[in-house]
């Protein structure tokens, strides 16, 4: 498949005019930054888990009211990982709801996506697959879904260990539309991606860094006065690298898990309840900081892509100038 026809087939799978995504983003991806980025031709992609937990809107809610926001695409992020029944079912109803309020494009992570294929086939619903990797890509790609989003080392939140440039190599022979998440912030990050192979982008460090979402106004700041030196990774978040902005908080309290945390993390017996702690610690945590400035900065989440940000700009304007580089 070529670059173009991968680029027309994302762009028909989602159903929008710019090959951008804003990727879901917990605590940041608030109903009104996700309608901006759908109203300027992309997709913001809703994440039930900010909206009940965040926002404390139930999603049934939340769709209604992103409805009123704005009748173009939305899409919906699940996080399928684990074996959590009573999680799954309830991840299953988010699903139904999204489908009954005309959602079709779904972005999955963390998991086995093949219920999720079989879910919203019926209904049309695409859906594209996180992916940091090749060998978890070979794994899930004859499950049918229709596209990858490839995380490479540049990415905020949990970011991956390969470049952009080595993914699309490997990502290329599966024929399927591919999507570039880090190190996208400038039309030229954009139209690099582009002149790589990937048809699209996900966004997410550049989209917090706007005056549509709801983040605090000095971790706005902080995205905007970081270089790509800032950028460290810490495992105390969920168990597994993240990258945030190194505060001085994260100078004082460090990055990597202690011993017994990290025996924990590694044991086969433990490292599930271990990380399940880091996640519930983490639900109550980064909305504190992202939402109540440096008395609550424990933890910035934001990609190596702060290089390219040098201020707070509406979504219109991000990508007006994305669209001149098309």
């Amino acid at each position: 498949m070529s670059n173009k026809e991968s680029m027309k087939q994302f762009l028909k799978d989602a159903g929008i005019e710019l090959p951008i995504l804003c990727g879901a983003m917990y605590p940041c991806s608030n109903l009104e930054l996700i309608a901006a980025v759908s109203e300027s031709g992309g997709m913001g992609i809703l994440q039930p888990v900010t909206t009940t937990y965040v926002e404390k809107i139930e999603f049934s809610e939340a769709l209604t009211k992103l409805r009123s926001m704005t009748s173009k695409p939305i899409g919906m992020n699940c996080l399928i990982e684990g074996k959590n029944e009573k999680y799954l079912k309830r991840m299953s109803a988010w699903i139904d709801q999204a489908l009954s309020h005309g959602i079709r494009f779904f972005v999955t992570s963390l998991g086995n996506p093949k219920w999720v294929v079989d879910k919203v086939a019926p209904f049309g619903g695409k859906v594209y697959h996180d992916i940091t990797d090749i060998r978890w890509a070979k794994k899930v790609a004859d499950v049918g879904i229709h596209g990858f989003i490839c995380v490479n080392n540049r990415a905020g939140g949990h970011a991956g260990d390969k470049s952009s440039e080595t993914l699309i190599q490997d990502f290329a022979k599966l024929g399927l539309p591919v999507l570039c998440a880090g190190g996208v912030s400038t039309p030229q990050d954009f139209r690099h991606a582009l002149d790589l192979g990937y048809a699209g982008v996900q966004m997410g460090t550049r989209f917090i860094a706007t005056t549509e979402c709801f983040a605090h106004k000095e971790y706005k700041d902080a995205i905007v006065k970081a270089q790509e030196s800032d950028i460290v990774l810490t495992d105390l978040i969920s168990g597994v690298p993240v990258a945030v902005i190194n505060t001085p908080y994260i100078e004082r309290v460090g990055t990597k898990a202690g011993l017994i945390l990290k025996w924990l993390l590694k044991n086969e017996k433990t490292k599930h309840k271990a990380r399940s702690f880091l996640f519930l610690k983490s639900i109550w945590q980064l909305p504190q900081a992202a939402r109540k400035g440096s008395r609550y900065n424990d933890y910035w989440q934001a990609g190596k892509s702060v290089k390219g940000i040098d201020s707070v700009e509406p979504v219109s304007k991000i990508m007006q100038s994305f669209q001149k580089v098309l």
